[in-house]
């Protein structure tokens, strides 16, 4: 084991900027630490942990920047304002170089330093049998994988750290410049490739290893970064044709201005190898609710559970890898209404998140197709008010008004999203055979979710409800909401599939290829007890042959992957990967007028926030610091 720590190149950076003779001082201590480090088994295996524990938090609100793009949106002077403040204020528009609104440059650079020591010293553990060695060094080398992959996705090319820089590297060395996003992807897809081999196809001891990395998350995330590295953001950007290395001997270009077909036929590869594997091999396929023995559940609940819970039930059928790092309480507290008439003071109920009204626009209609596209659907009235009758009971509480466009959506639309007059099936009552009772959202001014004041309260009348597994429930006294906590899902099956439908029709939109991309987008379609995209779009559709161009396919895709992985954290970057963010905001934030009481004033939109999002904002800042630490590091186009 070399007696020298070694430290990336990040590290070196902050301690050249700092002085180095605090640094020098604590090599001794560091050494000692190192050697027992790897001295047995034991403590090799927290090395192991230590190189886990900088995965994300994903669905946090305060850490997770995926959640604030224009999927979500809270009050801006609201009394939980601290909390979710970072991520709210890059999709207000404030994102900086001074100091990057959750940055994580410093943060998985530390990452890959303790990944590159575990696989340099790791070798050495005497009491660690060969087979437990190439598992670890699989895992490890997946998660350096995952962290420069991360990084890639926030900042576009970046410094690729193969191994750590010794201590007495020299200042030049250590000054090392990004590297071009082709590079960096293949790096990636390497590491990814020399791991999954040596990985488990499933875990073995569920209670102490659940969240490790398995062999089919190796092939899932191989088939993500193709995918990402063949989307128009990364594939032939001609919008980063002036990001090169200004300082390096051949002003190397960082991004290829040549697009390739070849980068979606290898992401359609890949897609599919990760396919086979997770349903040959272990025979995944999207979760369906089993039913409750206790009570004769009706179709329209039994597919609402199978929506719901392939989200938030923990390690069900269709998860192919969940964040245990995240376990997810908060969002469930932040996001859940006022439901029951008993406890209508609980403090933890806080009402924060909400879903703009676009968001539930985006949402088909019952016959599978989008609203402004649906011939059936009258489409000027869709504001006007109508009764919900017998026919709507397990979707809107009987007798209720609401907006026309609430009546025949898809199933999707009613599981995840809460709206007023919205039955809200679960927490504590799961007999649907007299639906009056189930309870519903009452939104409107005065009522038990409505408007409170200017910092508490609704915030546009729209509810993520698929963040709230239907089994918690109120009970009396302040502290007084029991949530069922789950790990933060990073890849469903349906997610897959939805990659390997979009890599299939990118690579060869043959009538071949079209139908499997289609056979796979109908599955998850199936679950949402829809029918298949040609028979909707045939019958149903103002554009009936849509389905069949190229162009209209990637545009179905496209929007089945914001319908279906919906809040999940996969709009913010999609949108960026398919470069299609600047359209998506321009649309604005709108909510109901929730300060009115009846249901004609209440459905009226109204405009809380204009976004703003330019060429610059696809990518993260680096931070001012760190290019006067390291002036070889080129700041991001625009910042």
């Amino acid at each position: 084991m070399k007696k020298k720590i070694q430290f990336t190149i990040m590290m070196l950076l902050t301690f050249l900027g700092s002085g180095c003779s605090d640094f020098l001082d604590v090599v001794p201590d560091g050494v000692a630490v190192l050697e027992n480090a790897f001295a047995r088994r034991t403590e090799a295996k927290k090395y192991l942990y230590t190189c886990y524990s900088y995965m994300p938090e994903d669905g946090n609100p305060s850490i997770d920047a995926s959640l604030w793009g224009d999927e979500k949106w809270s009050m801006e002077n609201a009394m939980h304002y601290d909390f979710v403040g970072h991520g709210f204020d890059i999709a207000k528009g404030l994102q900086n170089a001074n100091a990057p609104i959750l940055d994580q440059w410093d943060h998985y650079y530390r990452a890959l330093r303790d990944c590159n020591i575990f696989l340099e010293d790791v070798g050495g553990v005497p009491d660690l049998p060969d087979w437990e060695k190439k598992q670890w060094i699989a895992e490890v080398k997946f998660l350096k994988a995952y962290y420069h992959f991360l990084l890639l996705r926030m900042y576009g090319p970046i410094p690729i750290i193969r191994k750590n820089l010794p201590i007495d590297a020299p200042v030049e060395q250590v000054r090392v410049f990004r590297e071009p996003v082709d590079d960096c992807f293949a790096y990636i897809v390497q590491l990814l490739d020399e791991a999954k081999g040596d990985l488990p196809l499933s875990i073995i001891n569920p209670v102490e290893e659940l969240g490790r990395i398995t062999r089919p998350i190796a092939y899932a995330l191989k088939a993500k970064v193709l995918v990402m590295a063949a989307s128009p953001l990364f594939n032939g950007n001609t919008d980063q044709v002036t990001l090169v290395n200004t300082k390096s001997k051949d002003k190397t270009p960082l991004f290829n201005q040549t697009w390739s077909l070849d980068k979606w036929k290898l992401a359609a590869q890949a897609c599919k190898e990760a396919v086979d594997l997770c349903e040959t091999e272990l025979g995944m396929k999207l979760y369906e609710y089993p039913g409750n023995a206790q009570y004769d559940l009706s179709d329209t609940i039994i597919t609402q559970m199978s929506l719901r819970n392939a989200f938030c039930e923990k390690w069900n059928s269709e998860i192919i890898w969940a964040n245990t790092q995240s376990n997810q309480s908060d969002v469930q507290f932040l996001t859940t209404p006022k439901l029951d008439p008993q406890y209508q003071n609980g403090s933890r109920i806080s009402q924060s998140f909400c879903a703009p009204l676009k968001i539930g626009d985006q949402f088909y209609t019952a016959h599978g197709v989008p609203l402004e596209e649906d011939k059936t659907f009258d489409y000027e009235t869709r504001f006007e008010i109508s009764t919900a009758g017998a026919a709507d009971q397990l979707y809107i509480h009987r007798g209720s008004k609401t907006a026309n466009l609430h009546f025949n959506r898809e199933p999707r639309f009613y599981a995840w999203i809460g709206f007023d007059t919205g039955v809200w099936y679960g927490q504590g009552k799961y007999d649907d055979s007299n639906p009056n009772e189930l309870f519903y959202v009452q939104g409107r001014k005065g009522q038990l979710h409505g408007s409170i004041g200017p910092d508490f309260g609704p915030v546009t009348g729209y509810i993520p409800k698929k963040y709230v597994h239907f089994e918690n429930v109120q009970n009396p006294g302040n502290d007084n909401y029991s949530v069922n906590v789950y790990p933060w899902p990073l890849m469903r099956l349906a997610d897959l599939y939805l990659l390997y439908a979009e890599a299939l029709n990118e690579a060869d939109n043959t009538e071949v290829n079209r139908d499997e991309a289609i056979k796979y987008i109908d599955k998850v379609r199936s679950r949402a007890g829809l029918k298949g995209v040609e028979e909707s779009w045939t019958n149903y559709s103002t554009n009936p042959g849509k389905f069949q161009s190229q162009v209209g396919l990637r545009e179905i895709i496209h929007r089945e992957r914001l319908i279906e992985l919906s809040f999940e954290g996969h709009r913010f970057w999609d949108l960026r990967r398919w470069k299609e963010a600047m359209d998506a905001y321009r649309t604005p934030i709108e909510s109901w007028d929730l300060e009115q009481r009846e249901p004609q004033y209440y459905y009226r939109k109204k405009v809380i926030r204009n976004q703003t999002f330019g060429l610059k904002d696809y990518f993260w800042p680096i931070s001012n610091a760190n290019l006067r630490v390291n002036p070889n590091l080129e700041q991001n186009l625009g910042w």
